[in-house]
């Protein structure tokens, strides 16, 4: 599908018909994080899109764009998580986003941080304007508490874009109501109880942490031990502490205690056969709540 600018109304629809959700102010948001000398080199704002990761990844590809590119949709009819799975929500009701980073000084092999990384900044950006805690479930997911349980309000998806760099995608549910809910697993901001769902400045909160981490990480060149990444992540991880099942690739399972986040950034597994495991890609299913 082709992404369409936010200005480019649909005869059909009036991009105020929700007043709980006002569109995005693009000329603000570039007001606000294009700057001389910031890594935000452009912010685009689409009506409408089946996937930013997607199109900036071809717009990466194509030579469209360099480093900092952001692209927000107003609604993704086709977002995609890990394992392929799809999303999707009501026009406004949340903010997804991808942008495209090229850490050309970090060896290769530290790239996986950046799911990790931008989940810390999700979180640190989130709890600055929007005042609401969150907790990151390994690898990618953004976990609130709503009536006294977990709910995942948001993922975040990286994928390589070749020479271009990782275009990086977050997906946050931001004032989706109960009714809206795709599964009771789910939440939003709204629900946890946030101060502000006003999408503008949760927006450049998040944007601006993820720039701050990311200059702290691409500073140490990658090392996630030594620009603090490592430690800040693991005292926001949710699985920390908890007898989890991890689902790995080749339909094989393990069970154990999620003892701590490696400096690959891999999960750890303490095994009941008595060794400790990394896991490095798998679907962590929690069994039990941290203690």
């Amino acid at each position: 599908m082709t992404p369409r600018d936010a200005s480019e109304q649909e005869p059909n629809r009036n991009r105020w018909s929700d007043l709980d959700r006002p569109p995005l102010n693009a000329s603000a948001l570039r007001r606000g994080l294009v700057r001389e000398g910031a890594l935000w080199s452009r912010v685009d704002v689409v009506q409408r899109t089946g996937s930013t990761n997607s199109d900036l990844v071809a717009r990466a590809l194509a030579g469209e764009v360099r480093e900092g590119a952001v692209l927000v949709a107003e609604e993704q009819t086709a977002g995609r998580g890990r394992l392929d799975r799809q999303w999707s929500a009501p026009a406004r009701s949340g903010l997804f986003f991808s942008v495209l980073l090229t850490p050309r000084e970090v060896p290769v092999d530290r790239w996986g941080w950046l799911p990790l990384l931008t989940g810390v900044a999700v979180a640190t950006g989130l709890s600055r304007a929007a005042g609401v805690d969150t907790a990151l479930k390994w690898p990618n997911d953004v976990l609130v508490t709503v009536g006294g349980a977990e709910r995942k309000a948001g993922g975040i998806l990286a994928e390589g874009a070749g020479e271009a760099g990782v275009v990086v995608g977050v997906g946050i549910n931001v004032s989706l109501r109960a009714d809206e809910l795709p599964v009771p697993t789910a939440g939003s901001l709204a629900l946890a109880g946030a101060a502000s769902t006003d999408r503008d400045p949760l927006l450049r909160g998040m944007l601006r942490a993820l720039e701050e981490w990311y200059g702290r990480w691409r500073a140490a060149g990658g090392d996630a031990g030594a620009c603090g990444l490592q430690e800040t992540y693991a005292a926001g991880c949710a699985t920390l502490g908890r007898t989890v099942r991890a689902e790995l690739p080749g339909d094989r399972a393990l069970v154990g205690e999620a003892v701590a986040v490696d400096g690959d950034g891999r999960l750890v597994l303490a095994t009941s056969a008595g060794v400790q495991e990394p896991v490095g890609a798998g679907d962590i299913v929690h069994l039990r709540p941290a203690v």
